[in-house]
């Protein structure tokens, strides 16, 4: 928040924490019951796309980089897959599912794109 280094200034750290406010407010309307499981995985693991893409880009090797990166998509893959859950256990409606689906894909393409080795030219 306070400093303006490299991590904020990509496209995906913008997308990622779209996605954690999506989550953040898609998760409150869940059930009680869900308070210290689902809603709670949910959250650590759009915290982890977010605080992961912010070391990776921080890292000065191309490897280090990559590995917070694939962790990233990791965890966007897990809150899709705790996402599909919950509606089919009918906490949220298709609909107010879509704004998080888009940060979803578009978080997983950006973070695809990342992860992918730079051609080098021999």
């Amino acid at each position: 928040m306070f400093l303006q280094l490299a991590h904020t200034k990509p496209e995906v750290y913008k997308f990622s924490q779209e996605l954690a406010l999506e989550c953040y407010r898609v998760t409150k309307q869940f059930p009680n019951e869900e308070k210290f499981a689902m809603v709670q995985q949910i959250r650590r693991a759009t915290l982890s796309v977010h605080l992961n893409i912010a070391e990776g880009c921080s890292r000065k090797s191309e490897p280090e980089r990559r590995r917070f990166f694939e962790i990233a998509r990791g965890s966007v893959i897990e809150i899709d897959t705790a996402i599909g859950i919950a509606f089919k256990l009918a906490y949220v409606t298709l609909d107010e599912l879509r704004p998080i689906g888009r940060s979803i894909i578009k978080s997983f393409k950006i973070i695809s794109g990342m992860i992918k080795p730079k051609n080098t030219h021999n």
